[in-house]
Parts: structure tokens; C-alpha cells; sequence
């Protein structure tokens, strides 16, 4: 069952809070992103252990092990990116089609148990370098593809948005301020 890509452009979770999971850009410092997402795998790793996690259970939704792998994935490129806040003068970000990669990846045949020890290492890794952020380092710039600036401060939190909807996605937990 193919689904309709996301075309929506989030960044606006930056400057209003999302509806749908709560998450609130204006109440989180990006100094905290590192321990919250630190925190957002353990329902993921639960909620892949549950039988059934490769099925989906709306038509219009990945799975519980598809939301998984495409989370893992964002650890992985929001590490690459901030490493290249870092390292490059306002570096331009290569394209990135999550719905392309669930596909090209085949999302919906990865084990499982493999997925929920990788999302954890990406979490983990990607926190550590959120962790690393020198105060002098958080308005170092960059550009997506279709134009948009990030700071490291507005990409971190804007990372945290991401994760923290598809926990909602998944668990049916909300953000909260408190994380």
C-alpha cells in the first residue's frame, strides 16, 4: 500500500506550536535536545517489541516499524548536517526524500530487533553531538535544499519537533514542556 508523500514544510513548528502532538519550539532551549531525544527512543523500542509492529493499522500511516526506521534515518542525516554546521561555513544540505528512502530501504522488511538497537545508537550519537555544542556554536548556520536557513539552535529543535511527532505518531504520547 503506497502512501501520499509529505509535502508539507514543517519548519513552521519553529515559530508556532504543532497541534497535533504539542510540541512547542518557543518552550524548548536547544540545550535540552540532547537529553530529550536521549529520552524519545524508549517508546520506540518498546513499541517495536510489540507483535504486529510491521503492520499497519491506517491505511494513510506507516507502521510502528516504519515510523522506526524513518526516525533512526533522521538521527542520522540531523547528525550529518550539524556536523557540517560545524565544521563548514553555512553549508548547503543535500535533498533528503524520506518517502523515497522508506521505499528504496524497504522500511517495511527491516527486522525489528535490529531497528530498535540502531535507533538507539542514533539517538544516542546524535544527542552526543547536540551534547558537544559550544554556546558559540548555536547560531552557526546552514541551508536545506529548497532554501530554508537553520541555526544549529533552530535545526536541534526543529530535529527534537520531528522525533517528538512520530513518538506521538506511534505511542500516542504528547510532548509536554517538561520533556
Amino acid at each position: 500500500m503506497t502512501l501520499r508523500p509529505d509535502t508539507k514544510d514543517w519548519t513552521w513548528v519553529l515559530e508556532h506550536p504543532c497541534a497535533e502532538c504539542g510540541f512547542d519550539a518557543a518552550a524548548t532551549a536547544p540545550a535540552e535536545v540532547a537529553g530529550l531525544l536521549r529520552g524519545s527512543s524508549a517508546g520506540f523500542v518498546t513499541a517495536l517489541s510489540a507483535p504486529g509492529s510491521g503492520e499497519r493499522t491506517h491505511a494513510d500511516h506507516w507502521s510502528v516499524l516504519e515510523y522506526s526506521c524513518h526516525v533512526r534515518d533522521v538521527h542520522r542525516v540531523f547528525a550529518a548536517r550539524v556536523h557540517s554546521m560545524l565544521a563548514e561555513d553555512v553549508p548547503e544540505f543535500a535533498n533528503w526524500d524520506q518517502d523515497a528512502t522508506a521505499v528504496s530501504d524497504a522500511y517495511h522488511l527491516q527486522d525489528p530487533i535490529t531497528v530498535a538497537a540502531e535507533l538507539a545508537e542514533a539517538g544516542e550519537a546524535v544527542a552526543a553531538v547536540y551534547a558537544g555544542v559550544r554556546a558559540d556554536q548555536w547560531d552557526r548556520r546552514g541551508l536545506r535544499s529548497n532554501g530554508s536557513e537553520f541555526t544549529v539552535a533552530t535545526i536541534a529543535v526543529y530535529h527534537l519537533h520531528d522525533v517528538l511527532h512520530h513518538v506521538w505518531d506511534v505511542t500516542g504520547t504528547r510532548a509536554s514542556a517538561d520533556g
